[in-house]
């Protein structure tokens, strides 16, 4: 086995044995499905003004935010697929494997290739609620051509159901999160930074409470030298596909000896 192999193969032995696998993603999960994250060089907020998403702006100035919004999130987004990271994650709940996913991610992704347990830390921009009587909707239910889009109930002003900057985590998702994250044996990071709080204490807790931490990264994070035990540079389908056939050999591997 070549040395490049190893760490990989020791993943792939981890999430096999594991009993109670969690997954915690961030944007890099999604860069090869073409959506960049919101932070760095080539982020979202070197070429938009991050104050269109501050809740006062949005409803002092909701069409001027609305133009903006639409055209990041659904005219730019709307067209995103799954990647094989985001298709992984799926087959390895299917498998009976992965219990939860927790996202930071607000791009519906992991739903879209199939995950059915997933906690948004962020919410979903797929998704939209009334701020006058909270009914919600699908973005295929709203017309977007009409700026601020407004709700057939009541009239109120729409806004996407993700967090917006003076907004607090929903609470079911972080309550959820954490206790997912307490109970974990193998905890997968995948294309998080580690750098927004308070997600970024969902690995840490599930760290000091004994789980085994593997992370995907093209380059170290906050967490590489924290909590992290098998540390993987890379992109993420290329390392998740490479962990996903190693993990099949082990299953196929216990099955025979033990079936």
């Amino acid at each position: 086995m070549a040395d490049s192999d190893k760490p990989i193969e020791e993943a792939a032995k981890l999430i096999a044995d594991s009993k109670h696998l969690i997954a915690f993603t961030g944007a890099g999960i999604s860069v090869e499905s073409n959506i960049p994250p919101f932070r760095g060089k080539n982020g979202l907020w070197s070429k938009y003004d991050p104050s269109i998403l501050d809740l006062n702006v949005f409803y002092s100035k909701p069409k001027d935010s609305w133009k903006v919004i639409k055209e990041i999130f659904y005219d730019f987004f709307g067209n995103a697929k799954p990647n094989p990271a985001h298709l992984g994650l799926a087959r390895l709940e299917q498998m009976g494997l992965l219990k939860c996913v927790i996202t930071q991610n607000i791009d519906n992704l992991h739903q879209a290739a199939g995950s059915k347990v997933v906690h948004e830390f962020h919410g979903n921009s797929q998704k939209l609620v009334c701020t006058k009587c909270h009914k919600q909707f699908t973005v295929a239910e709203v017309n977007m051509e009409i700026l601020p889009p407004n709700c057939d109930e009541c009239n109120g002003l729409l806004k996407p159901d993700f967090i917006f900057f003076g907004e607090s985590i929903p609470m079911n998702a972080y309550e959820a999160s954490v206790a997912a994250a307490e109970v974990a044996d193998v905890m997968l990071i995948i294309g998080s930074t580690g750098e927004v709080v308070p997600a970024n204490q969902i690995p840490v807790i599930a760290k000091q409470n004994g789980a085994r931490v593997i992370e995907i990264n093209p380059e170290k994070s906050n967490y590489t030298n924290l909590v992290t035990d098998v540390y993987l540079c890379g992109k993420a389908s290329e390392m998740v596909t490479r962990i996903m056939e190693r993990v099949d050999n082990h299953i196929k591997l216990n099955t025979s000896t033990y079936g």
